[in-house]
């Protein structure tokens, strides 16, 4: 399948691994058309040369860019209900805490996920996809950490399985049990061990995350979580410093694969990540919806790390859930360059995700295209999030 001629294919080939990244370091072909075979590129180069040699299967007819698909390496949208009511009371001048106090927060999801049958979630993820699918997103995390009773975990964990068989867009399912505490148990120690014994050897995901806060878990507690999860080889995740210091530096001392949120953190903890090789994930999602200030995504990547931007799309903090509008706000307010900003929301992100095949076009690379209607790659962003691709190409099949 011969695709093109794009006014400009980004590859996102050849970048830092880690750190900053300049405008002028990006691959870009001009005039540039992609081979597929199967679900694979089999060729990327000048359209005038592919043409020669391929039949052309889909005839971009406009002004077209083309990225590869976009990656959304950290969501939640796997849950029942809504939080309206919630922010509601953020804007009147509530605290996140507070409001957890009086009742929401997490815990009113909880309740409404409980209440869910799996049907019912898994239509939810599927309609979320679908909408992914359109803002050009071909590839997504997404939690459990809605149900935190054995039960109710295993509900959501299939329903994300199921759904993944139902949609176009690849789903990687991470438990995130160890969301709170429920109130079930009367101390946190005790409700770790609990998933630990019955619900992780019972899944079939191999990811785990855990949120190390005040009103969370204590980073002592989750250490030894993570460790025992560990041993039996899942990969670790910490949502980290979104309020108080403290989850980054266990993230280091646990080599998890990623620290998540990091709005609070310090050069101190920017050091020690980068030490670990622990990639940062930033949340944007998560500072619009509770008013708060962004990660310091400048900092972290000038301390040579390799900074990942995902959505957080939640019922509660992060409602929004788009992922290229967030990127072009934070790489406003936090200086961060085109490439950066790219970077951070495909090749990067597919590490976070260890997906070695995604994030960037190349030969023998999965045909994941996003299309977006415009001649210049930095119309992309300069639209701040409102221009969507008009062709959506995953695993070499039109998805849009």
């Amino acid at each position: 399948m011969l695709t093109g001629p794009f006014k400009e294919i980004i590859t996102m080939q050849g970048l830092p691994q880690r750190g900053p990244i300049s405008d002028d370091q990006l691959h870009v072909i001009k005039n540039g058309a992609i081979v597929v075979e199967r679900d694979k590129i089999r060729e990327i180069g000048l359209f005038s040369d592919l043409i020669k040699r391929h039949k052309l299967e889909i005839e971009i007819d406009q002004p077209a860019v083309c990225l590869p698909g976009l990656i959304d390496a950290h969501t939640h949208i796997c849950f029942a209900g809504n939080r309206c009511g919630d922010y509601t009371k953020r804007v009147s001048g509530k605290s996140y805490q507070q409001i957890a106090s009086e009742g929401g927060g997490i815990m009113d999801s909880v309740r409404k996920t409980r209440a869910a049958s799996q049907i019912d979630l898994e239509k939810g993820i599927i309609s979320r996809a679908h909408e992914l699918v359109r803002r050009g997103v071909t590839t997504c995390e997404v939690k459990s950490g809605y149900g935190l009773t054995i039960k109710d975990e295993l509900k959501m964990l299939q329903a994300i399985n199921d759904a993944a068989s139902k949609v176009p867009l690849k789903l990687i399912s991470t438990c995130l049990a160890a969301h709170i505490k429920p109130p079930e148990f009367i101390d946190e120690k005790s409700y770790l061990d609990h998933i630990l014994v019955e619900l992780l050897p019972k899944i079939s995901s191999k990811r785990v995350d855990i949120f190390v806060e005040e009103g969370a878990f204590s980073k002592e507690s989750a250490k030894h979580y993570l460790l025992e999860a560990k041993k039996m080889g899942f990969s670790l995740i910490v949502h980290a410093d979104q309020f108080s210091r403290q989850g980054a530096l266990l993230a280091c001392e646990v080599t998890a694969l990623s620290a998540d949120h990091l709005e609070v953190s310090s050069e101190e903890d920017a050091d020690a990540l980068a030490k670990a090789d622990v990639i940062p994930i930033v949340l944007p999602g998560a500072s619009l919806g509770l008013g708060m200030q962004f990660a310091p995504a400048r900092m972290l990547l000038d301390k040579n790390l390799a900074v990942v931007i995902a959505s957080d799309w939640n019922p509660g903090s992060a409602p929004m859930g788009d992922l290229l509008c967030q990127a072009a706000i934070i790489g406003a307010y936090e200086k961060l360059s085109v490439a950066e900003t790219f970077a951070a929301i495909t090749e990067r992100a597919a590490k976070a995700l260890q997906v070695p095949d995604r994030g960037v076009l190349d030969v023998g690379m999965s045909a994941d295209l996003a299309i977006f209607p415009c001649s210049d790659y930095r119309e992309i962003l300069y639209a701040q999030g409102m221009m969507k691709p008009f062709l959506v190409v995953i695993d070499g099949k039109l998805a849009r």
